[in-house]
């Protein structure tokens, strides 16, 4: 059976030459034009005539001022149709006008990249976090319960004494968990009272993209980045238990203590709170050095350079390394008694500099050294590469003298890919992180003290993983791990077991390339090609 659509009579045509299917329409004349005729119908100077798209056609409509006209163009200040007429008046002089079909068409596509935003992005991230609400609350039932199980093994040891006293804190735990509960409903009751509105949002956008009705479409205002960033995320300080030896003399205080829960939130958009322009072209690595002064080094020259929070430069330290061909230094880390400490990627070496002196505290034979950092115990990690043989290592030195290396898993493969920009740093919980940014895809490899592998971070899963380049890294009080995604212009946040927290990626990042924190966790970002390095708060 013929197609209806497709028979000669139901094909519209041309109203000047008949071809089938015009392209165009005369929203005045009310005809319908096809590519060749478009001039045709245009040389006809005795009317005004308004050519659109066949799909737009009806977009025009009549001055509800000025019988006789059409209304060309839309006054964006009063956003309504006017004619002509209309802007030549007093009352639309002073106002911005724009062409509405072309008005119309700005609309529609700034309402078809909101569909998009919301179905495809912000949508399903609200539907994740959703999802997520019930898994926190079981965490903190099990961490509840570990906590519950030590304090009653404490108390068969103390038997009657101290019931009394484990009484005391198992009420503690549960005005804890009352606290850490109330912080989740006031995320879920946040998140659900969002979630209706993207979805109205959506279809709201649904129906105005289908309809022609002009004072509807440029009455569209966008809420998309309203909804783009997730209601206030909080992250919990666990409390733990510490059991101490039973001494019935001092019973109370020898029974141990729970820490207080401790529920701190991330900003949603990180803050700016200085910004210092260096003298280097590719800035690379800043380390602190005080709260208000820090150390930076760079691709383009050897020479170290010390700065205050207000850009002026302290001191100027000129490495020793005369190799031209490589990059010099690699890497730079402020010791625990506040010296500077740098590698010499050309020179495979460590140098240590105290005041005005350059001391080469490490010579490596057939390594090159890469990213280095001072641990909490005084000693220094440096991880390295040999070339020859395609290996990567971490070794842990006290002074010049190596105490441990770190290379191989549990089934002898390498922890760390041999290529690349590498970077590492110790948590507090003294894990050791390495950024690595190979050509295949990057990763952050997180090692215990020992060097036993806990987990490898490739980015959270809507992240494409060829597109992760990490490669500074730091770490705060939290024991959160902070990475700079230099190719997506961002930082990662993850928590000391490897779960993704949240990017700081919205507050003008060009390149972040070197991280380090200060005491209060402020984050320090060294940006590679404008040479800056730009304070960020991002805890409330």
């Amino acid at each position: 059976m013929e197609d209806p659509m497709n028979s000669l009579q139901d094909v519209i045509r041309c109203d000047l030459c008949e071809t089938p299917v015009p392209p165009y329409h005369c929203d005045i004349c009310h005809i319908h034009l096809c590519e060749a005729c478009v001039g045709e119908h245009l040389s006809d100077q005795s009317k005004d005539h308004y050519i659109v798209p066949f799909k737009l056609r009806g977009i025009i409509t009549k001055c509800t001022k000025h019988s006789t006209e059409v209304c060309t163009e839309l006054c964006t200040t009063c956003n309504i149709p006017v004619c002509l007429l209309c802007v030549a008046s007093s009352e639309h002089e002073q106002h911005e006008n724009e062409d509405i079909l072309k008005w119309f068409e700005y609309k529609k596509e700034l309402m078809q990249k909101d569909l998009q935003d919301l179905e495809k992005s912000i949508y399903p991230k609200y539907q994740e976090a959703a999802t997520n609400i019930p898994v926190q609350r079981a965490d903190v039932n099990k961490r509840s319960q570990k906590l519950t199980t030590a304090l009653d093994k404490q108390g068969e040891a103390l038997h009657t004494e101290i019931d009394t006293i484990i009484q005391g804190m198992k009420s503690d735990i549960d005005d804890m968990d009352a606290q850490h509960i109330a912080a989740i409903d006031q995320q879920e009751v946040a998140i659900n009272h969002t979630i209706p509105e993207i979805t109205q949002a959506i279809l709201d956008l649904k129906r105005l993209l289908d309809t022609s009705d002009v004072c509807l479409v440029s009455g569209y205002t966008s809420r998309t980045e309203e909804f783009r960033s997730l209601p206030a995320q909080f992250q919990v300080t666990l409390p733990t238990f510490t059991p101490q030896k039973i001494n019935r003399e001092q019973i109370h205080q020898q029974i141990g203590s729970l820490s207080e829960l401790a529920i701190t939130f991330l900003l949603d958009e990180p803050r700016i709170l200085t910004d210092i322009q260096t003298e280097y072209r590719d800035l690379r690595s800043v380390s602190c050095l005080s709260d208000n002064e820090l150390w930076t080094c760079g691709y383009d020259d050897n020479i170290l350079r010390l700065y205050n929070l207000q850009g002026e430069l302290l001191r100027s330290v000129k490495t020793k390394s005369g190799i031209k061909s490589v990059i010099i230094p690699y890497d730079i880390a402020v010791t625990r008694s506040g010296d500077l400490v740098y590698a010499d990627y050309g020179d495979r070496s460590i140098n240590l500099v105290s005041g005005t002196q350059i001391q080469k505290l490490i010579r490596l034979r057939w390594w090159r050294p890469h990213g280095v950092c001072s641990t909490s115990s005084g000693d220094l990690l440096v991880i390295m590469n040999r070339d020859d043989v395609k290996q990567t290592k971490v070794v842990r030195y006290s002074g010049s003298t190596e105490k441990q290396s770190i290379q191989w898993d549990d089934q002898g493969k390498p922890l760390y890919s041999s290529i690349g920009i590498k970077y590492l740093s110790e948590n507090r919980n003294l894990d050791i992180c390495v950024s690595v940014s190979d050509y295949d895809a990057g990763a952050v490899v997180v090692v215990s003290a020992a060097g036993k592998l806990r987990f490898r971070y490739t980015g959270p899963p809507s992240t494409p993983r060829e597109s992760f380049r990490p490669y500074g890294i730091t770490t705060d009080s939290r024991a959160n791990i902070l990475t700079s995604d230099w190719y997506n212009h961002r930082i990662h946040i993850i928590d000391q077991d490897g779960h993704f927290l949240r990017f700081l990626h919205n507050c003008g990042l060009q390149g972040p390339w070197g991280l380090c924190v200060d005491s209060r966790d402020n984050l320090f970002v060294a940006e590679y090609y404008t040479g800056k390095v730009k304070k960020l708060q991002y805890y409330k």
